[in-house]
């Protein structure tokens, strides 16, 4: 028998362990910016060379069939840091404009109610493991509200440096609309650097204070801007903001540019981590919050950032653990970002709130284990104006539905023949006869995640 943990036999878990572990991992998790499946080399990148990040799969573990829980940034962010599908919360299935701008109807609501972000009581992850005992850090990008009451301060973080927004000019730290949203805790600070750099300097900064209280397990958690637009590599500062064209237009040697600045800073995290004995206990994880646009690069997977095509959602994910993963393993386990909440606060002993269950699995402990892969049902929306994209994954089989201006388009692959989602099977008698279900099962998740605000 294949067995799985459901959220309600995890919950137990996690209560009855609290207290058991007598050494209980550091947490480093680094995710990139709309990074490509295929732009770090252990992935396929066939023009940039990113070792430091690579080291982390051949220490660990290569998650091959990983996605993003939104095909962009806001959504990605709030499955991982709650552990449970991003429609739960309302109003954050799409980024959030620059200067606070809600994008659909229901993230327009908020906007106005000046109610757009992510809600203290429903962040899981880093309360969580604060109250576990475990002193938090973030350093780089929010994107989570800018309201102080969504503050990372405010949802279980101790320490934060970073900007509020989907992103920064990289010189300069500010956002197009050329507002201060690049924050010491609450506090608006300006800074010289480029903002990789600056990310990387405060991660230092915090594993050498937390090397100091080597007694107290902690969560570092790095949320790059880089590779997301504006398109800028360590050499190029012109002296002024980008103009609108240019912030979203970039060049390929560009975008190498950055890539190899951002495995520059992985690696001086690792370096950090062994310089301060931190290396052997710490649970270190690198992935990509979704799909990249261009001149970001997908492949094998069709399409990119802002749609439901796995070029949009599927991730490149590494993890290393000396203490407890073994070393090279490769994993095709269907999974997500949001199982990263059961996997970290697995890991840690820590417990869940009374009455929240999570919607993710624990990666870790399936890897440890050595568990054969199981099937997976995973279900998505994404709005952003007047478009609503759907889509459901049940074992082989994805679904994708698109409505907008132009009516409605649909989509049914069997990603075991047609990984790359070419030949849509709706009008074979094979598809006709699943067709159906799967539209049931995409209606019946969404009435479970209805949000309540």
């Amino acid at each position: 028998m294949n067995f799985r943990l459901t959220p309600f036999l995890f919950s137990l878990i996690l209560f009855f362990q609290i207290g058991e572990s007598t050494e209980r991992p550091n947490i480093v998790f680094i995710i990139a910016d709309d990074m490509g499946y295929a732009d770090i080399s252990s992935f396929g990148a066939p023009d940039v060379e990113t070792p430091h990040i690579d080291g982390i799969a051949k220490r660990g573990v290569r998650f091959t069939n990983i996605y993003a829980m939104g095909p962009e940034c806001t959504p990605s962010r709030v499955s991982f840091l709650t552990g449970r599908y991003p429609q739960r919360v309302g109003g954050l299935e799409c980024a959030i404009g620059t200067g606070n701008v809600g994008r659909y109807d229901d993230a327009i609501r908020l906007a106005e109610a000046k109610d757009l972000g992510l809600p203290a009581e429903y962040a899981i992850l880093a309360p969580a493991l604060a109250k576990a005992g475990y002193h938090n850090g973030i350093f780089g990008k929010w994107h989570l509200g800018y309201e102080p009451k969504f503050s990372p301060l405010k949802q279980g973080f101790h320490d934060f440096t970073g900007f509020l927004g989907g992103n920064v000019d990289y010189f300069r730290h500010r956002e197009l609309s050329d507002l201060e949203v690049y924050l010491e805790g609450e506090t608006p600070i300006t800074r010289e650097g480029y903002t990789t750099d600056l990310i990387t300097e405060d991660a230092l900064e915090f594993l050498a204070e937390r090397a100091m209280q080597p007694d107290q397990p902690f969560f570092l958690y790095l949320p790059h801007a880089a590779p997301h637009f504006p398109f800028q590599g360590p050499e190029d500062d012109d002296g002024g903001l980008p103009s609108v064209e240019e912030w979203t237009t970039g060049t390929r040697e560009t975008y190498i540019e950055m890539m190899k600045s951002l495995d520059d800073s992985v690696g001086a995290v690792i370096d950090a981590l062994e310089k301060h004995g931190q290396l052997s206990n710490t649970l270190l994880i690198f992935t990509s919050d979704h799909g990249a646009m261009k001149p970001g690069l997908n492949l094998p997977w069709r399409d990119f950032k802002g749609t439901l095509f796995d070029g949009g959602i599927r991730v490149p994910l590494v993890m290393q653990w000396p203490e407890k993963l073994e070393a090279g393993l490769e994993s095709a386990q269907v999974g997500s970002l949001m199982d990263l909440t059961a996997s970290f606060l697995n890991a840690a002993g820590a417990r869940l709130p009374q009455g929240v269950t999570l919607d993710g699995d624990d990666l870790v402990e399936h890897v440890q284990s050595g568990a054969k892969d199981y099937s997976r049902t995973l279900f998505w929306r994404s709005r952003r104006g007047e478009r609503t994209w759907r889509a459901v994954r049940d074992g082989e089989w994805k679904y994708i539905l698109r409505i907008d201006e132009d009516g409605t388009s649909e989509w049914l692959f069997d990603l075991a023949s047609d990984p790359g989602e070419q030949e849509s099977q709706l009008d074979t008698e094979k598809g006709k006869a699943i067709v159906d279900g799967l539209r049931n099962e995409l209606d019946a998740w969404e009435a479970r995640v209805a949000p309540q605000r």
